[in-house]
């Protein structure tokens, strides 16, 4: 069964035929080419999807190697653990529209804290996966060692501490899958996940000796200039590297600025530019606006080139997402 003759793929290549739509069917060819003339992915994940549940496709996208490397928000990172050890606990709530200041203030006391139609119980899912970090950051603190907020994560999944909590399915956790990996992720801005508000209350209450036991920031951006710069050696002229946006904000803005930084800052003219650009978003195009400004916009900022096959998928990422993913797995 080839590839536009699967449920999914088959319908979208039959209805998909203007706009949004027509734009989605084009990126995933697009997506399909570049991976076929021996390219890689970089994705990069904003907004709240992993509560939206991505893994259920993501998951499968990074173990059928269609995903190389991500960089996501701190939200995104620990809010599919969230989901796979406390997902029985979630409490969906349709009607959000509709809920008045005290509805919010009753989850408050309830300590289900509301992302849109969702809310996450937080002494099931949040403080669980704190205890368990807790004792992770210590360690180290305690060794002396340093690592990156990913892969305290990663060390926590594969411990298996968490196995017996799982809720889910695990193949559908896309952390399970990166662990399984050890794929390339990068974490900008973690500080204002829960996690990162959760490691600076043990670093003020000294439970966690120094603040640098966990890498961010700056040594982030120093690990993905030296992985974009190795990957893009090691690919040469057969491929390149593209750029899959979900979203804006600092996933995005982050992980794309390495190109040019890595041309005027460190004259590495041998570097090639991003070989593939897709964005989805429902951001706008406005004064200043980086999530909503055209992908051509880029080109004056040395991301992506002339050529680069280009695309704006201007909808909902928890809808097309999955449904650009089933056509790169063939689904």
């Amino acid at each position: 069964m080839n590839k536009t003759s699967t449920p999914i793929s088959s319908f979208i290549e039959h209805h998909f035929r203007h706009f949004n739509a027509a734009t989605l069917k084009d990126a995933a060819h697009g997506y399909q080419k570049h991976l076929a003339g021996g390219g890689k992915m970089f994705l990069t994940l904003a907004g709240a999807m992993s509560t939206a549940e991505l893994g259920l496709s993501l998951a499968e996208m990074i173990r059928q190697d269609k995903v190389h490397a991500i960089c996501c928000t701190g939200a995104n990172l620990e809010e599919d653990i969230f989901n796979l050890v406390a997902h029985d606990y979630y409490e969906r709530v349709p009607n959000y529209r509709d809920l008045t200041p005290d509805d919010e203030q009753k989850l408050l006391e309830r300590h289900m804290n509301r992302v849109t139609d969702t809310c996450i119980p937080e002494m099931e899912a949040m403080r669980r996966i704190e205890s368990a970090v807790l004792e992770e950051w210590v360690a180290a603190d305690q060794k002396g060692e340093r690592y990156f907020p990913h892969e305290f994560m990663y060390k926590i999944l594969r411990s298996g501490k968490l196995k017996e909590s799982y809720q889910i399915d695990p193949k559908n956790s896309w952390m399970l899958a990166a662990a399984e990996k050890n794929l390339p992720m990068f974490v900008p801005g973690w500080e204002d996940a829960t996690l990162g508000n959760m490691y600076a209350g043990h670093c003020i209450s000294d439970n966690v000796k120094s603040v640098h036991t966990v890498r961010t920031g700056i040594e982030y951006m120093i690990s993905l200039a030296e992985w974009y710069t190795k990957e893009s050696k090691l690919i040469g002229d057969q491929g390149s590297i593209g750029f899959f946006q979900i979203g804006g904000g600092i996933a995005g803005d982050f992980p794309i600025c390495v190109v040019p930084m890595l041309h005027q800052d460190l004259q590495r003219d041998e570097i090639p530019l991003w070989g593939y650009f897709c964005q989805i978003s429902d951001s706008t195009t406005s004064y200043g606006s980086y999530s909503g400004a055209v992908p051509n916009e880029k080109i004056t900022w040395g991301k992506l080139g002339v050529k680069t096959p280009k695309y704006v998928i201007e909808s909902d990422a928890s809808i097309v997402a999955p449904l650009m993913f089933a056509m790169v797995l063939g689904w």
